[in-house]
């Protein structure tokens, strides 16, 4: 999946997601203009980008909390935006979000957490969600953990609950927002394996919005780099390639975080 998404040959994967001109404001201050990209099915496609440059904003538009002043989001060509509140909500039904901090109910159990969504929007039996439940947890590597509160857990154990809940209705598409910020090395490089992994075994798409290196190295397929004084993205393509080939001072300063490293070690 890695290489055919790098590749796009003929008859290769199909657009999942495609935005075009997107401009969105707040209170008349323009915060990104005449964005444009396209998530092709299966892959992982990262939004860079420093803070203040409009990755945050830019996920709001793509789930449902931020609507654009102009321009459009498509769903497989079916129109985020421009259609009804219950198409936009059908829409929404087919995908999953992890928040930067996890967003887990303190007061539930990681299994009553993942069962949530479960409850609240299908009709199976209390013994079907328990069975479901399960095994998204064992999908993260959580198995044996499932009666634990997130208070009880490591920063990166709650990341990974948060990714089974939000897998818990079977998405066709993930959008994690900063899913490694503020993790160790360590349990950042398990967190990218993981995602990495979930992509290829379940062929799940995923948008995620990041600023760290390691990470996007590892992890993408396709990416746009957001610039805050530009208000827009100011490069396309795969990060490695970008640094390459980019002859754009502030894509090569973003990609070596101004010269912490070497190009031959990448």
């Amino acid at each position: 999946m890695r290489e055919q998404a790098e590749n796009n040959p003929p008859g290769g994967p199909s657009i999942h997601l495609s935005v075009k001109d997107m401009l969105v404001s707040y209170g008349g201050y323009v915060v990104l203009e005449g964005v444009s990209f396209q998530v092709r099915e299966g892959e992982v496609f990262v939004v860079m980008g420093e803070s203040g440059s409009g990755k945050s904003t830019l996920l709001k538009a793509l789930v449902g909390l931020a609507r654009p002043d102009s321009g459009e989001v498509l769903f497989r060509g079916e129109d985020f935006w421009g259609g009804s509140d219950s198409a936009r909500k059908e829409i929404l039904r087919r995908c999953g979000v992890l928040y930067q901090r996890g967003a887990l109910w303190s007061s539930m159990t990681l299994s009553e957490n993942v069962a949530l969504p479960l409850e609240l929007y299908t009709e199976l039996s209390t013994r079907d969600i328990r069975d479901l439940v399960s095994l998204k947890l064992a999908l993260v590597g959580l198995t044996g953990a499932e009666e634990s509160y997130p208070a009880q857990l490591s920063g990166g154990m709650q990341k990974r609950a948060g990714l089974a809940r939000a897998m818990a209705l079977d998405p066709e598409i993930l959008f994690l927002d900063e899913p490694s910020a503020g993790l160790d090395p360590v349990n950042a490089k398990l967190l990218d394996d993981l995602i990495l992994e979930l992509c290829d075994s379940l062929g799940t798409s995923m948008v995620v919005v990041t600023h760290e290196l390691d990470s996007i190295y590892a992890i993408a397929d396709d990416a746009i780099l957001l610039d805050s004084k530009e208000k827009t993205a100011i490069a396309r393509g795969k990060p490695r390639k970008l640094l390459q080939s980019s002859g754009d001072t502030r894509v090569r300063a973003f990609l070596t975080r101004g010269g912490e490293r070497m190009e031959s070690g990448l």
